[in-house]
């Protein structure tokens, strides 16, 4: 019987221990899930992550930043404010602009932000949060071009324009122009610096900031043409995300956040209704 009793109590002294090591891993598998907890004991809930989609070639609104290769600008800065107020975290995914509304349609996406303009034609395939940036469409040329001094004298001329943007809608509307369109906004002033186009169509800030960096060989002429609204863009039917969306965009307004944000990239303050619908104005 003493042998067997010996191989009773080693068979339990097994038992106790592998039992031991499984409540040892559930316990840590479990803090490890959990997020973690409060001194009271209880969980903090995760907090979702947002896929956003833009495309970064569109300073100052998103870009790389050449040192260090993050993405950069206003929209970047401006969406992860949203995320930090409204309670999600948010995942860049870079793509070409005639890509971003096919992938919110197909909810490859969560969300888009990429100086989308709001327009009727995008609004049938998604959906659009309050404007933010109030923007518009204006004409680069050549520094010692003294012939093309606006949109009237674009009528038979070539022009470079951004693929998908409403700067090719503008510059299709122009009377005998050949338009190039290109994928990337810096292939536009390329193609203008080696005397590819006569001229590029493309939104005023961007125009402006690419000037900016040292392109003196460029200008804008003429006066801003097609006054229009950026939105943060998302699939049709998501309501919670674009309820987040605007709730955040409305705390960054009150609390001072998005003007900071403004002022940081564009040097002025923003017009008092952003982010907001913009002043009805008089017929």
């Amino acid at each position: 019987m003493k042998p067997l009793r010996r191989l009773g109590l080693l068979l339990v002294a097994v038992l106790m221990f592998l039992l031991a090591g499984c409540g040892g891993a559930s316990q840590e598998k479990g803090a490890a899930t959990s997020g973690g907890t409060s001194s009271a004991g209880t969980s903090n809930p995760t907090k979702p992550k947002y896929t956003v989609a833009l495309e970064a070639t569109f300073a100052p609104f998103e870009f790389r930043d050449m040192k260090t290769g993050d993405f950069t600008g206003f929209d970047i800065d401006l969406i992860k404010a949203v995320g930090q107020v409204a309670g999600f975290d948010v995942e860049i995914k870079e793509m070409g602009f005639d890509g971003i509304i096919t992938a919110l349609q197909t909810n490859n996406v969560d969300l888009a932000i990429s100086g989308i303009s709001i327009d009727d034609e995008r609004k049938k395939a998604v959906d659009f949060s309050m404007p933010y940036y109030q923007s518009g469409l204006v004409v680069a040329v050549k520094a010692d071009n003294n012939t093309i001094k606006g949109f009237d004298d674009l009528n038979g001329k070539k022009i470079a324009v951004q693929i998908g943007t409403t700067s090719a809608k503008e510059a299709k509307k122009i009377p005998g122009a050949k338009v190039t369109e290109l994928d990337k906004v810096p292939d536009l002033f390329l193609e203008l610096k080696n005397g590819g186009v006569d001229a590029v169509v493309n939104d005023l800030p961007v125009t402006a900031y690419y000037i900016q960096q040292g392109n003196k060989d460029i200008k804008i002429v003429g006066d801003v043409r097609a006054a229009e609204y950026y939105g943060i863009a998302v699939p049709k039917g998501k309501t919670e995300v674009l309820q987040k969306i605007n709730e955040g965009l409305k705390t960054l307004k009150e609390n001072g956040q998005y003007a900071e944000i403004y002022k940081k990239w564009f040097g002025q303050d923003p017009p008092s209704f952003l982010p907001g619908e913009p002043p009805q104005q008089k017929q």
